[in-house]
């Protein structure tokens, strides 16, 4: 009895069975020893490391972004931006803090210095409230921060099978939800702060020194800092 081979159609059958087998278990793999896990790290410590620069060669206040899924969203995305403040000034972390204080200030100020200026005044020149006002206006146009375009940094979206939490010094508890922030400010340093990006049991802990901007990487979650 003559022996029938493969056909074309049967051999490609095989093969591409063979091709989803193969990438199943390579993503097992993957998930396993937290692949994924270390290569998002490896960019957002390329990425801490192009802000801090930036932010000093630019004398611009920049920030990393972190947009963190809720809590209740077990399925939710990762997203992470740059960006850097319009002006050259360095913007205070608590913006409400700052505007507060300013207004604070503004109400202290005497009345009668307020009536002497106003009488200084002709009737076509601006009131001081009127440059009061002004010069909020243009301090606070400064501070405003626009999506950093350098095509360097874009904006990128993690995998779904990734978590990550984010501490910085003046925080109590690391952020795992919501909207996180890192500033990179123009005198040469950034606050001191820990990345972790988790997958499955594997974690990395991303460690930025404030006075440097370098990131020390470790294969495990460290605590937050006390």
């Amino acid at each position: 009895m003559r022996r029938r081979g493969f056909t074309l159609i049967e051999m490609t059958i095989a093969l591409a069975v063979a091709a989803v087998l193969l990438a199943s278990v390579v993503m097992s793999i993957r998930s396993l020893t937290g692949a994924r896990a270390k290569e998002a790290s490896t960019e957002i410590t390329a990425t801490v490391r192009m802000l801090y620069d930036t932010a000093a060669l630019t004398g611009r206040t920049c920030r990393l972004v972190f947009e963190l899924p809720a809590a209740k969203d077990n399925e939710g995305e990762v997203k992470y931006r740059a960006e850097c403040a319009k002006g050259q000034l360095t913007a205070r972390k608590d913006r409400e803090l700052e505007l507060r204080e300013a207004g604070k200030a503004e109400k202290e100020l005497p009345k009668k210095e307020d009536r002497r200026f106003k009488s200084l005044s002709s009737d076509d020149a601006p009131t001081v409230q009127e440059l009061t006002e002004r010069e909020k206006a243009r301090v606070d146009e400064s501070f405003k921060f626009s999506g950093y375009t350098n095509e360097e940094i874009p904006e990128r979206t993690l995998p779904s099978a990734l978590r990550v939490s984010v501490w910085t010094k003046h925080q109590r508890d690391a952020v795992s939800s919501g909207p996180a922030y890192l500033y990179f400010f123009p005198q040469g340093f950034t606050e001191r702060s820990q990345i972790v990006v988790k997958q499955g049991t594997n974690a990395w802990t991303l460690s930025v020194s404030p006075l440097t901007g370098k990131v020390a990487v470790v294969a495990e979650e460290l605590a937050v800092p006390q």
